[in-house]
């Protein structure tokens, strides 16, 4: 049976990254050796990595702007910390969106270097909506926010303009919409939702913000350091970084992010159609600020989840639960899903109903 995986991620990657890499662990370029045993600094695989980092910045519509990709260890969390060690500086200030978990995480870790303005939170409401109207000091070193929140399935629609540093955490919707994203001075990104596997981290940072703030960063930790070696400061996670470039090929060859929108758009619009016409669901989040990327949603009466649970997971669909600071189920919806498996999914939903 076909699995529709609709896991939050680690999550569903295009078939053929999977046949493709798979193939270059057994044998890499025709070389006689495997992806996981070649040097990182042959020729080979830093064709790899310059072609990642590329393709990243032509995807995003970057190249030839003054910015620098990285894939770099370490996960998005690791990005917490080495923001405000680059950017912010001493006896500085930085100002943050608290729109989920994420957002959280990333204020904690900035508190440790300096004043951190919390401008606005939804974390009373249970993170159910994204803060609007909310003011950004003038003298904070940089602004951070969190582009879609995967645990409670909202998403900015649009970002404030200020006069400083723009910073975004798009680990789990970046390469699924179309932005402006020059606006954005660093973007850091989590591969293992809609770029690769879990292990390495895309970071995308407009070179003339860096070196500014007047700290001694450590060299693993300064980005400058990450730029000047081409990513290759130390030994880079070789597979998830050549499986990352295969999903980025993959998306190029389909018509890049204007093209994945679209039917990320057509992804959401069904499913939530669904969610909103059947009388046995309700939605988690705040309707103008659902995420196209994670559908979170309850049943209305949970006497029916035995019966619901067993039907979705006879038509094998896979990782529908939500998180349990949600609970109820969550659709992850990242740009390999097909549409035919939200089909299912909302198939599903409807024979629930005549069920009841």
């Amino acid at each position: 049976m076909k699995k529709h995986n609709y896991s939050a991620g680690p999550c569903i990657l295009p078939q053929e990254v999977f046949e493709k890499s798979a193939q270059a662990i057994l044998n890499f370029n025709d070389s006689g050796l495997s992806l996981l045993e070649i040097s990182h600094r042959s020729k080979d695989f830093v064709a790899v990595m310059d072609e990642a980092r590329a393709l990243a910045l032509e995807l995003l519509g970057l190249e030839g702007k003054g910015y620098s990709a990285l894939f770099l260890a370490g996960g998005a969390s690791l990005e917490f910390l080495m923001v405000p060690y680059n950017l912010m500086k001493e006896g500085g200030k930085a100002a943050y969106l608290d729109t989920g978990t994420w957002a959280a995480g990333a204020i904690k870790e900035a508190k440790l270097f300096g004043e951190t303005v919390t401008v606005a939170s939804s974390k009373e409401q249970n993170y159910n909506h994204i803060p609007k109207g909310y003011t950004v000091p003038a003298d904070a070193d940089y602004f951070h926010c969190t582009s879609n929140n995967t645990i409670f399935g909202t998403q900015m629609k649009e970002f404030p303009s200020v006069d400083m540093p723009v910073v975004c955490d798009m680990s789990s919707d970046i390469f699924s919409r179309e932005l402006d994203f020059s606006k954005f001075d660093l973007i850091y990104a989590g591969a293992q939702k809609n770029m690769g596997p879990a292990g390495t981290t895309l970071i995308v940072v407009k070179d003339e913000i860096l070196g500014k703030n007047g700290r001694i960063i450590p060299s693993m930790l300064d980005y400058a350091k990450h730029i000047k070696a081409e990513s290759m400061y130390n030994t880079p996670p070789v597979f998830p970084v050549y499986a990352s470039l295969l999903t980025l090929q993959w998306l190029k060859n389909l018509g890049g992010i204007a093209a994945i929108e679209k039917i990320n758009n057509a992804k959401a619009a069904l499913l939530y159609g669904e969610i909103d016409r059947n009388p046995l669901f309700k939605g988690a989040a705040a309707v103008e600020d659902r995420s196209n990327m994670n559908a979170t949603f309850l049943l209305h009466d949970e006497a029916h989840a035995a019966t619901f649970d067993a039907m979705w997971k006879a038509a094998g669909i896979s990782g529908l639960p939500g998180h349990r600071s949600v609970g109820g189920y969550r659709a992850s919806m990242y740009n390999a899903l097909p549409l035919e498996s939200v089909q299912v999914l909302v198939d599903v939903m409807k024979e629930l109903e005549t069920k009841i």
